[in-house]
């Protein structure tokens, strides 16, 4: 078995291969302004390098900003095809592709559980979060083969209630549950939504300026286009860095120490640099 590599839980561009601008199909819509097929390296690529990547909103890719796939690309570049690349050996390109698509869910459980763990209010579920962290690590030591045939969505549904129950916990049982809500374009400026349930809630374009956030539960809601500039996301359980991405904050927006600031809410933008 190839030796393992340290799992780091988000993207080292440097390290891998632009799979993300080849693997994934883009659909001309508001986050991409051209239609790409799976496996079609973007037309913006040179190389592994992107060449608007310090003006991706602005030429038309803002989904391209919002996207993270958890570090889980250069563990498939440097670990599971310990650094054979798809340009130097396209018969490689399917399986690493395939391979990219899976390891991005496992890396993006790890990440949800470690940000489970990182609650003191989760010390009750302890040891069942890190058997089930186990259990995901040892699938992302898989060879390529072996991901593609992967059963994620077992480990999925085996890991959701335990993330439940930690959101639970921290949030309180009487916190009030707005979970699935459609908030599509909505002023919640005077909303009380700290600690509130928002998983899987359509907050596009949703003006929270200014809100309060502690302690909601994010996992999977839509903030895209939302405004949270000002708003207090430091203590929000499972925010993720594809969801500030998406969304419209400012230097004032407070969010957990474990996510980036996104480039895009500042005046200065980064220069070019190697995939998304």
């Amino acid at each position: 078995m190839i030796e393992r590599m340290p799992i780091a839980l988000s993207a080292d561009c440097s390290q891998c291969f632009a799979l993300c601008c080849v693997a994934l199909p883009f659909r001309k819509s508001a986050d991409f302004a051209i239609d790409k097929p799976a496996g079609t390296p973007c037309r913006n690529l040179d190389g592994y390098a992107c060449t608007i990547h310090d003006r991706l909103p602005a030429a038309g890719f803002p989904g391209c900003v919002a996207y993270d796939c958890f570090g889980a690309g250069q563990r498939v570049a440097q670990q599971t095809f310990n650094g054979i690349d798809w340009r130097s050996s396209p018969g490689s390109a399917e399986s690493m592709f395939t391979a990219f698509a899976t390891m991005r869910h496992l890396h993006e459980l790890l990440w949800l559980i470690a940000s489970a763990l990182a609650r003191p209010e989760a010390e009750p579920l302890r040891a069942d979060l890190q058997a089930k962290r186990s259990a995901v690590e040892r699938a992302t030591d898989s060879s390529a083969a072996e991901l593609a045939e992967l059963d994620v969505n077992e480990l999925r549904s085996t890991t959701a209630p335990l993330l439940r129950q930690v959101s639970r916990l921290v949030r309180g049982e009487d916190a009030r549950d707005l979970s699935g809500e459609d908030f599509t374009g909505a002023d919640l400026r005077n909303e009380h939504l700290r600690n509130a349930d928002l998983r899987n809630a359509r907050l596009l374009g949703a003006n929270l300026t200014g809100v309060d956030l502690g302690h909601a539960d994010l996992l999977g809601a839509d903030i895209r286009n939302a405004d949270i500039s000002g708003a207090d996301l430091v203590g929000t359980l499972y925010l993720t860095q594809s969801q500030l991405g998406g969304s419209r904050g400012n230097e004032m927006t407070g969010i957990p120490p474990t996510l980036r600031r996104p480039l895009h809410w500042t005046a200065g933008q980064g220069t070019a640099r190697r995939g998304n």
